[in-house]
């Protein structure tokens, strides 16, 4: 019988705080692990998550995905074994209201064209 590697990971906040480090499964989704950080996040902390939609984990540069397993999203090259691993969390902004005319105000305020010319 095989055994379960464990896998140490800290979540960086994007305030510099962190979540952790706990240890996971190297079979544990990153779906699951966004779930953690929402049960997790501290509530003293505005805009924070209110689902794993709202999250993004990064490793290494590369955005995880969610249906993806811990192992295999990881980059042996840039691990060394008993070292915990830091992941970085982006939380994406609340969407404005769609009853909410800020977005055209904003625009007919800036002349109604947001475009760039090269």
């Amino acid at each position: 019988m095989a055994v379960e590697e464990l896998v140490e990971v800290k979540f960086r906040l994007a305030d510099g705080s962190d979540i952790g480090p706990s240890k996971y499964s190297s079979s544990t989704t990153v779906g699951s692990l966004k779930e953690k950080i929402v049960a997790q996040w501290p509530k003293e902390n505005e805009n924070g998550p209110k689902s794993i939609n709202d999250l993004k984990l990064i490793n290494a540069g590369k955005i995880l995905e969610n249906n993806r397993t811990l192992g295999e999203s990881r980059l042996p090259l840039t691990e060394v074994p008993g070292v915990v691993i830091t992941m970085h969390v982006v939380v994406r902004p609340p969407l404005p209201d769609k009853n909410s005319d800020t977005l055209q105000d904003n625009a007919k305020k800036k002349g109604g064209c947001s475009c760039s010319i090269l």
